[in-house]
């Protein structure tokens, strides 16, 4: 078996890399894992080992979607953190069978500078945004590099328009980040209609997420949760606290409760209630009718269960204006926007009237339910992605390179 190292750069990016490392170490490989962005977590709680010490920034490795951006990684120091990870990965990777790449450019091109056979996931790209990938320099130079023994994409557009652009087999072979909530099946209580809220997992965006979904729920008709006619639930990440979370909410006029019956938390505004659900999340995903994201990967994992999603743009960094409409292009039609600025109390109202009527269409048109369910395949692929990729890239180890 081989000596494996796992090169990621986001959170989003280091759940799939985790995702593919476990299944490498399934097949008897040893793998490690150097994510340049963030502190690695979910490596972490695969039990897969980090290469040094990792550091968290506020921007998440997002600071290039803005000048504002920029200059806080260059006043936190990302930039030379991400240097040092890079001139650490260039000392280390002779040690290495194969060096696997989740992600884009950075770490394509710091795979590529190792001079070790490479394997690399495209999860950060896909044709589906323009037509045609332009990957930016010197990306497509590195993939068509012997040094890269496998590309694979994160979806069968991708696929097509790169294998023709590069000259070179790219395979999509699904989504490793789809596997998890694929195989857990966990279901909520039965509800006549289920709303899912999706604030993001990145502090501090994700306290300024709940604010607008909170303002968001309050444009709801109050008779919809007094008739006991819509089931709210908010996914949330265990990072903040029921502590952090009473407090964030009371000067918006919420208050956290214990639910009847002592089973959970819930927030609370006169009628309206929000089932509080931590460590649920695969189970808010399968038992909503609707999703209401204002995250990455989450809505991708949305599309895939075949549910429409619902965005509300906040004001970054990462979930802006800019990133919805992208991620829309990514996903499909079954993603939904209301117009207006991000947090103005008209564009809340629309979304709030966008809502009721997906909740409606959920349950009434057979369009959208096929659409869906198409959207999903296309988009995002069957379950197994994970197991798939890791064969092919265990493949690369047992011939010679």
């Amino acid at each position: 078996m081989g000596r494996l190292l796992l090169l990621s750069n986001g959170h989003g990016e280091d759940l799939s890399g985790s995702l593919l490392a476990r299944a490498l170490a399934r097949l008897g490989h040893t793998v490690e894992a150097l994510p340049l962005v963030g502190k690695g977590q979910p490596y972490r709680d695969a039990g897969i080992d980090l290469i040094g010490s990792t550091q968290e920034f506020s921007t998440g490795g997002l600071g290039y979607t803005s000048l504002r951006g920029r200059m806080t990684e260059l006043i936190q120091g990302q930039v030379v953190y991400l240097l040092r990870r890079l001139l650490r990965l260039l000392r280390i990777g002779h040690r290495y069978d194969v060096v696997v790449v989740v992600g884009d450019v950075i770490p394509v091109m710091a795979a590529w500078l190792c001079r070790r056979p490479v394997a690399t996931y495209l999860v950060a790209y896909s044709s589906h945004y323009e037509g045609r990938l332009r990957l930016p320099w010197p990306c497509a130079t590195c993939l068509q590099s012997r040094r890269f023994h496998a590309v694979f994409s994160r979806d069968q557009c991708t696929a097509d328009d790169l294998s023709g652009q590069l000259s070179r087999e790219v395979r999509f072979l699904g989504n490793p980040f789809m596997d998890p909530v694929l195989a857990d099946a966990g279901r909520l209580p039965a509800a006549r209609q289920r709303l899912g809220l999706l604030p993001g997992s990145r502090r501090p965006e994700l306290e300024q997420n709940l604010g607008l979904l909170l303002q968001m729920i309050e444009h709801l008709p109050s008779e919809l949760f007094r008739q006991g006619v819509l089931t709210v639930d908010l996914a949330l990440v265990s990072s903040l606290s029921d502590r952090s979370l009473r407090a964030l909410v009371q000067p918006w006029g919420w208050t956290l409760t214990a639910e009847p019956g002592g089973s959970g938390l819930q927030l609370q505004r006169g009628p309206r209630r929000i089932h509080v659900r931590r460590g649920a999340f695969a189970a808010v995903l399968h038992s909503s009718n609707l999703l209401v994201c204002m995250a990455g990967t989450a809505a991708e994992q949305a599309v895939g269960l075949a549910r429409p999603v619902l965005q509300l743009a906040g004001r970054g960094p990462q979930f802006t204006a800019g990133f919805a409409e992208a991620q829309r292009r990514l996903l499909g039609p079954t993603v939904f926007c209301a117009q207006g600025e991000p947090g103005e109390t008209a564009t809340l109202e629309a979304s709030a009237r966008l809502a009721i009527d997906l909740l409606e269409r959920s349950h009434s048109d057979a369009d959208l339910q096929r659409q869906c369910h198409q959207q999903a395949l296309q988009r995002l692929g069957p379950s197994g992605g994970g197991a798939r990729m890791a064969q092919a890239i265990s493949d690369l180890v047992q011939q010679p390179l």
